[in-house]
């Protein structure tokens, strides 16, 4: 199981980098073009002049000025598609968030049109190289030829689809809709999957075992640390959460048991160390990422305050699906007995993270406020797992008026904020 989380890991580290599926459809394209040099050896363009002529190109300096001709548009356009690529990523790091980089690097429309580029110039180039000089019994690749051009013809097509697309993933609108769908997809499935209601022993006596090396811990094989647990007879409690940057000697696990040093080697493989932050491994990535967002729009450069508004709606119904988690997370073995305390951002932390910059630096404006003050007006008639999660709602609203009273200045203004606030506690 460990394997499977690793090897789960590194394909999603390596689908994330701009040249995954260029550099797999390159290898498709050359093998595919030795494999037709095979079939033009074995006779298929002869067998195809005979059957239907109409297919195969039959003249020589006609097949290299078409496959040459090919060969230059297509570098044309690759290096057009890779100039918009570097610009969407430029300007989605200035005018959003650096950390929103990631998903637009590893889209996969934008990465298979410029791997379908990189197909055709390689074909082509390798089916040129294979057409020989005039004899009396040699036969040209003309149905390989053929192919080339076709190919050509469906990369203008995807040229045509990545102008599109280009346009729309640089939309706020976009970007957001898809860390949020991420983001609610990984936090539905941690909902479904955890049973709460057990209770873990007090592991203050436990032995405590710190990391070996520094770095941020993407993923935790659960699988893993279960078996271990269960063949060492013992109980784990995790002292760090997903996306922590861990430092050397910082204490990361306890054990119930004291562990040998291979135990150590085994339980050290359960935790992956990465500096991506992919938000389909860990939802917290998700709320800072929308955060970010509506934090960069408040900022004097950009004065946006409807992307503001429009991440504080993504966020809210994140929020409202949190409430439906509870802070702690036990995994049991099959007779339903605590094994492992994973330990997992509270919610009280969390919210906090999430609404104190907002705070920060959009106290001076009414509207935020107000739609800061509505969010957790929602969120307090959404049933929580736990009762206590009403009351740090409470507290953050109160933070957000006694900023609001520091900051605007107009009475009006405040006596909008105060109602929805008084309404609040009415409701609450």
């Amino acid at each position: 199981m460990i394997i499977i989380t690793r090897l789960r890991s590194f394909f999603n580290v390596i689908t994330s980098t701009i040249a995954f599926y260029p550099t797999l459809y390159s290898i498709v394209a050359v093998f595919f073009a030795f494999a037709m040099i095979y079939a033009e050896s074995r006779g298929v363009s002869g067998f195809l002049q005979e059957n239907a002529p109409v297919l195969v190109i039959n003249n020589r300096d006609t097949a290299r000025n078409l496959l040459t001709t090919l060969i230059a548009g297509g570098l044309s356009m690759l290096v057009f598609s890779f100039s918009m690529v570097m610009l969407l990523l430029s300007q989605a790091a200035a005018n959003y968030s650096p950390r929103v980089l990631p998903s637009l690097i590893s889209n996969r429309r934008h990465q298979t049109i410029l791997g379908i580029f990189l197909a055709m110039i390689l074909y082509n180039i390798i089916t040129m190289m294979a057409i020989e000089p005039d004899g009396d019994n040699y036969q040209l690749p003309g149905f390989s030829v053929l192919l080339g051009i076709i190919s050509a013809v469906f990369a203008l097509g995807a040229f045509v689809y990545f102008i599109h697309s280009i346009s729309s993933s640089i939309q706020i609108n976009n970007i957001l809709n898809n860390i949020y769908s991420l983001s609610r997809k990984r936090l539905q499935e941690l909902v479904e999957d955890h049973d709460y209601g057990h209770s873990f022993p007090d592991s203050s006596d436990w032995y405590v075992y710190p990391t070996n090396r520094s770095g941020t811990i993407q993923n935790i094989s659960i699988s893993g640390l279960l078996d271990l647990a269960q063949d060492c007879n013992t109980k784990l409690d995790v002292l760090v959460t997903k996306g922590l940057y861990t430092f050397t000697d910082q204490e990361y696990v306890k054990s119930e048991k004291e562990l040998t040093d291979d135990q150590i080697l085994e339980l050290e493989k359960n935790f992956n160390y990465t500096e991506s932050e992919l938000v389909s491994d860990n939802y917290v990535l998700g709320f800072k990422q929308i955060t970010e967002i509506g934090i960069k729009a408040m900022s004097p450069g950009i004065n946006d305050p409807g992307t503001a508004l429009d991440t504080i709606n993504y966020l809210t119904e994140l929020f409202a699906l949190r409430l439906q988690k509870s802070d702690e997370s036990i995994v049991l073995d099959e007779d339903n007995n605590p094994v492992i305390n994973l330990k997992v951002i509270s919610f009280k932390e969390l919210i906090f993270n999430v609404l104190a910059p907002y705070r920060t630096y959009c106290k001076h404006d009414v509207t935020v406020m107000q739609k800061l003050l509505s969010m957790i007006s929602q969120l307090l008639q959404v049933e929580a797992k736990e009762d206590y999660y009403k009351e740090i709602l409470t507290r953050e609203a109160t933070m957000m008026m006694e900023d609001a009273n520091k900051s605007i200045n107009n009475p009006i203004d405040l006596l909008v904020l105060q109602g929805i606030y008084d309404r609040m506690n009415i409701t609450d």
